[in-house]
């Protein structure tokens, strides 16, 4: 993944760590990111996509706390995914809910969400089973 690639929406209501963190994330599930990848330095990140330091530490704080990624004194930020699944379920359904509650309030059907579940999963290069 070509960290230049990241943008930051400034205009967005949603928290520029929690793009970035978003970003990194649609990295590792679209391959662009690997197992074992190390990340820039919160400098070097800070420096390429032009946030503070401090908002790329807690980026990095939050993949730490979600399993996401490690911090190793050699290599810095690297990409290791925590094989909890059932922790990592239970964390998705409280997320869904909310995502799935809101698809109701517009009307949104089970078919449509259906849908959109199998798209994005191509989009990231897995089929069905």
């Amino acid at each position: 993944m070509r960290f230049e690639r990241i943008r930051i929406d400034f205009n967005s209501d949603e928290a520029i760590y929690i793009q970035l963190r978003n970003q990194i994330i649609l990295g590792i599930a679209t391959s662009q990111l690997q197992e074992g990848d190390a990340l820039p330095s919160v400098r070097q990140m800070a420096d390429c996509i032009g946030i503070n330091m401090h908002t790329v530490n807690k980026a990095y704080s939050v993949l730490r706390q979600e399993g996401i990624l490690t911090i190793d004194r050699r290599q810095g930020a690297v990409i290791r995914i925590d094989a909890d699944k059932l922790y990592a379920l239970e964390e998705l359904q409280g997320e869904l809910q909310v995502i799935l509650a809101r698809a109701v309030c517009k009307n949104i059907s089970r078919e449509e969400v259906h849908q959109l579940v199998d798209d994005i999963f191509a989009s990231y290069g897995y089929t069905e089973d």
